[in-house]
């Protein structure tokens, strides 16, 4: 199991926009395909006009054609072409959990 965390930095005072838009286009695409959504923030300290959403999946595999599907979908492409201006930076990082630690949805 992994976790992918997504940290997006929108423009100064556009984090409003990106999460509206989010929930309004985006939200049920992704979870449609993306599957399980682990959590998703903004942040309210340190540095600001962050997202930060985090998606779980079996192994790198998963991932690949999960997202493979999104950025087929027509949906999530117009979805898209409205969200990249709002931001000035995307980082993804891969988690994967320790040894003693057992994910909430695999108990």
């Amino acid at each position: 199991m992994i976790v992918e965390q997504r940290t997006y930095t929108t423009h100064p005072g556009k984090w409003r926009d990106y999460l509206a838009l989010y929930e309004a286009e985006g939200l049920e695409i992704q979870k449609r395909i993306l599957g399980r959504m682990v959590g998703y923030y903004r942040s309210e300290t340190g540095t600001l006009s962050q997202i930060v959403h985090l998606w779980a999946y079996e192994d790198m595999n998963e991932r690949t054609q999960r997202r493979h599907a999104l950025m087929s979908d027509p949906g999530f492409k117009a979805y898209a072409a409205k969200m990249l201006p709002l931001l000035q930076n995307q980082e993804s990082r891969i988690l994967v959990p320790a040894d003693f630690f057992t994910p909430q949805w695999q108990q």
